[in-house]
């Protein structure tokens, strides 16, 4: 069995490290500009966080993750203790607040309003070898057919190594496997003022933006909003399809190694212009968003975004930089599940390696 990383056990590689506790996360909520750090620390500091999957803990699978995972063989002491204690008491509004579990938010020294975060992916650790998909009723891309009988359907998925399983029927023993690709669905900055938004819908924020590309090396920028950033991660994943049609993906709980860097508005303008909502960069792509509710706004927002990006990076005329995006780059749809509908585009930075740009400091 892969090693069980209970709080505080196992390697932590980070400078700080937060755990998932009663006292470190939201259940339901993301952290707003009233709420007091857990941690502050300075610009270039690593952090590793606890997650916790909320698959497994939700009321619809009895709030019980000691008795729901050891129903499915789960030995009592590879079910996570934080997971039991978050279950147990943390309050969340059942009909007012989302199901994701937030561990944070961290102050960051020296972010400002108009600033941006730069969250490196340093390391991700997966803490069990099992995670849960499910489909629940008015949720996923097929609301009004699936699931098809009157419950709600979760299905525990074992992990060996670098894959997971699922059989072709229920019971059967015949199994499609397919790879994992962790990531963090949640990571985000406070918004200003006092009211927590709901934890399903990403917007500037980020958030819940459930972009796949976000696995170890990626990094995300978002628009400070409030002082210090105040960020905080969360709803972590072992695998996910773009799109995330059934309304969860392969859910489980990780220990994320995250850098927090601080890029000032003069140098993040003139790397990448004006940055509205989040952006992710991998060692191949940029990768700018765009977020709606109706999944064709969401689309033209990306292109607006993948435009703009692309004359203020590049100096690129908007004409030709339109008829790059439509002959080169690949338009994806992030999630179509989570009220608010994410589109990111995939721009090769290899395509303008003849192009002389700045970059934001490291």
């Amino acid at each position: 069995m892969s090693e069980i990383l209970q709080p505080g056990m196992g390697p932590i590689p980070g400078e700080h490290y937060v755990p998932a506790s009663p006292a470190t996360v939201l259940w339901g909520r993301l952290p707003c500009e009233t709420d007091v750090p857990v941690l502050t620390v300075a610009g270039g500091a690593t952090v590793t966080f606890d997650t916790v999957s909320h698959e497994g803990i939700l009321p619809d699978q009895g709030q019980d993750p000691l008795g729901y995972f050891t129903g499915y063989g789960v030995e009592p002491d590879a079910v996570l203790a934080d997971a039991i204690e978050i279950a147990a008491s943390v309050p969340r509004d059942l009909v007012l607040d989302g199901p994701h579990v937030i561990t944070g938010p961290v102050f960051v020294e020296g972010a400002a309003v108009g600033d941006l975060l730069k969250i490196t992916v340093v390391s991700l650790q997966t803490r069990v070898p099992y995670g849960v998909i499910s489909n629940r009723h008015g949720k996923g891309a097929l609301p009004a057919v699936l699931p098809r009988g009157p419950e709600n359907v979760s299905v525990f998925t074992p992990v060996t190594g670098g894959s997971a399983s699922l059989p072709l029927v229920d019971g059967g023993e015949r199994v499609v496997t397919f790879p994992l690709a962790p990531f963090l669905g949640t990571m985000g900055v406070a918004v200003a003022g006092s009211e927590r938004p709901h934890s399903v819908p990403p917007g500037a924020h980020g958030g819940n933006i459930d972009i796949n590309l976000l696995v170890e090396g990626s990094i995300l920028y978002l628009p400070v909003q409030v002082a210090g950033a105040l960020a905080y991660v969360g709803d972590p994943h072992f695998a996910q399809g773009d799109g995330e049609v059934a309304l969860t993906a392969l859910e489980a709980s990780l220990r994320a190694t995250l850098r927090f860097d601080v890029v000032p508005r003069d140098a993040a303008l003139a790397a990448f212009g004006e940055v509205t909502g989040p952006l992710v960069r991998t060692s191949e792509y940029l990768v700018p968003t765009g977020l709606d509710p109706d999944l064709g706004e969401a689309m033209r927002l990306a292109v607006r975004a993948a435009l703009d990006l692309l004359m203020a990076r590049y100096g690129m005329d908007e004409h030709l930089a339109y008829a790059y995006l439509s002959a080169a780059t690949d338009f994806d749809i992030s999630q179509v599940v989570d009220i608010v509908c994410g589109v990111h585009a995939r721009i090769r930075e290899s395509d303008f390696a003849a192009v002389a740009v700045a970059e934001e400091p490291t």
